[in-house]
C-alpha cells in the first residue's frame, strides 16, 4: 500500500480541538509549501476550501458525498488563506523564477541558501541527520537571473522560509541583513499578523509543525 496519510491518531471527524487545529495548520503548510515553490502549481479543486473527500484519495468514480463539492460547507478562513498566498506568490517574481537555481552568487547574492535553526549554512550531513526536523530556505531577489521585457534586470524582494516538522517549536536565528529587517508575511498557527518586524537580535520562535514566511524589502 502506499496510502502513507497520517491524521493525528484519529481517523475521519474529531472532537478534539488540539488534533482539529493542527490538521488546519497542515492545511496551511501545505498550500503555503505549493504556492511559494518554483515551477506551475497544480491544485486539486477543493483543496482551497477545506474538501477532504473523507479520506478517499482515490474517489474519482464516487458520484456522491465523498466527490461531491459542499458549496454550503466551504472553509471560508482556509479559502482566504489560499487567496492571499497566491497573491503573494503572483506579486513575487522570486517565486516565479525562469531558470534553475545554481547556488551560486549572482550580482553578488547567492540565490539560494538553506540554513539550519542556528543560522548556519546546512551541509551533506544535515540533509541526513534525523535529528533535524526544521529548514530554512532563504530566497535572495537580487539573484534572479535574466531580464523583463523591457531588458532590465529582475529583482524583487527577498524571503525566508522556514519550514518546521518538529513536535516542538524551535528557536530560530534569523540570516543578517546589511541595513535591512525581516517582516512576516505567511504564519501558518494564524497567532501572528502580517507585517510585523523582526527583531534581528533575537531568535524567532517557530511553532510545531508550522510555516513562516519573512520578508525583507529590496534595495531601492
Amino acid at each position: 500500500s502506499h496510502n502513507r496519510s497520517w491524521n493525528l491518531g484519529a481517523e475521519g471527524p474529531t472532537d478534539d480541538p488540539a488534533i482539529n487545529a493542527t490538521r488546519a495548520r497542515q492545511q496551511r503548510n501545505l498550500l503555503t509549501t505549493l504556492f511559494l515553490s518554483q515551477g506551475v502549481p497544480m491544485l486539486l479543486g477543493g483543496d482551497e476550501i477545506g474538501r477532504t473527500q473523507h479520506g478517499n484519495n482515490n474517489a474519482y468514480c464516487q458520484d456522491n458525498e465523498l466527490s461531491w463539492f459542499d458549496w454550503e460547507h466551504v472553509d471560508a478562513d482556509l479559502l482566504e488563506f489560499t487567496r492571499d498566498v497566491i497573491a503573494l506568490r503572483r506579486e513575487h517574481p522570486t517565486f516565479r523564477r525562469r531558470r534553475w537555481f545554481q547556488g551560486r552568487p549572482i550580482r553578488g547574492a547567492l540565490d539560494i541558501a538553506w540554513l539550519r535553526p542556528d543560522g548556519t549554512e546546512m551541509d551533506d550531513a544535515d540533509w541526513n541527520a534525523e535529528s533535524l526536523r526544521s529548514v530554512g530556505v532563504l530566497l535572495d531577489g537580487a539573484a534572479i537571473p535574466g531580464h523583463d521585457a523591457r531588458g532590465q534586470p529582475i529583482t524583487d524582494d527577498s524571503f525566508f522560509l522556514i519550514l518546521n516538522a518538529d513536535v516542538d517549536s524551535i528557536d530560530w536565528t534569523m540570516p543578517a541583513r546589511d541595513g535591512q529587517e525581516w517582516q512576516i508575511v505567511v504564519d501558518t498557527t494564524s497567532e501572528r499578523e502580517r507585517g510585523i518586524t523582526i527583531d534581528n537580535a533575537k531568535a524567532l520562535t517557530v511553532a510545531s509543525r508550522s510555516m513562516v514566511v519573512v520578508t525583507a524589502q529590496a534595495r531601492r
